[in-house]
């Protein structure tokens, strides 16, 4: 699976997390940075990596941020992306499944190294079912929101 991988300062201490459990997955990762704590602007990364996810460079994408919101904010503005932010194993997991999220948003001053890690492998390891045969609540209900990215 190829994996784009973005983050301002504030999501920088869990960057070797993160490219841990990716190389285990055996993800290729499209590494967008930070590479440094140095502060940058996060919409800057976000747009990177929903671009990469938009335009099929990347299968999925995940952003971390001080919070996980403002890449979440940022990312979901480009359309074809379902960014969320999520701090718990259940909502990395069932937001692929029911939502159809492409992109896992973290917060790095929320969540540690271990916690990011399992988040991560949750969302990899889901798989959307509004694809399945009987999943037409899922496919309906995502058509809802494809609906709303298109009205001006």
């Amino acid at each position: 699976m190829r994996i784009a991988l973005g983050m301002d300062h504030g999501g920088f201490p869990l960057r070797e997390a993160l490219l841990e459990v990716l190389e285990k997955m055996d993800c290729e990762v499209i590494d967008f940075g930070t590479d440094s704590p140095d502060r940058v602007d996060y919409p800057d990364y976000a747009e990177k990596v929903g671009l990469a996810v938009q335009g099929g460079e990347a299968d999925r994408g995940i952003l971390v941020c001080g919070s996980g919101v403002g890449v979440s904010i940022a990312a979901n503005k480009i359309p074809g992306i379902f960014a969320a932010t999520c701090h718990d194993a259940y909502s990395a997991q069932q937001g692929v499944e029911h939502d159809h999220m492409n992109v896992l948003c973290l917060g790095g001053r929320v969540i540690g190294d271990e916690l990011a890690k399992l988040l991560v492998k949750q969302f990899l390891n889901a798989t959307y079912l509004g694809d399945q045969p009987d999943g037409d609540r899922y496919a309906r209900r995502v058509g809802k929101i494809i609906e709303l990215e298109q009205k001006e």
